[in-house]
């Protein structure tokens, strides 16, 4: 890739980039929403589980290193080290929630944005 060169993405794209990247490092229950028609400060979120606190910053980890090389970084920045059990990430349009399995339990994002459409993710997603 050139230098300077920006790389443009469609965010549908990106989210199931974000997700194939995710379950690439085993986490579970990804799922993809739109929220174009229940939100206006995103279009969707990408809401994953993790075993422990440590893939929770393993996965986080390599969603950021996987877009880096299309030149797009989170405009949240995240501790290396972070054990709150769920770390935001902010791409703009896509939001990312990475938590740790009891803490997704308990917030529970899915059923608080119930009327958002759920996204299909493909089995194998291109990157």
């Amino acid at each position: 890739m050139k230098k300077g060169v920006q790389v443009i993405i469609e965010t549908k794209n990106l989210a199931l980039r974000i997700a194939s990247v995710a379950k690439s490092k085993k986490a579970e229950d990804v799922i993809v929403l739109d929220m174009r028609s229940v939100s206006s400060f995103c279009d969707y979120f990408v809401i994953l589980a993790c075993a422990s606190l440590r893939q929770v910053n393993a996965v986080r980890q390599a969603i950021e290193d996987d877009l880096v090389k299309i030149r797009i970084k989170s405009l949240s920045k995240v501790a290396s080290n972070d054990e709150s059990g769920w770390i935001v990430l902010d791409f703009s349009s896509v939001v990312v929630h990475v938590f740790y399995k009891p803490t997704r339990e308990f917030y529970s994002l899915e059923r608080l944005w119930s009327d958002a459409k759920r996204v299909r993710i493909p089995s194998k997603t291109s990157k």
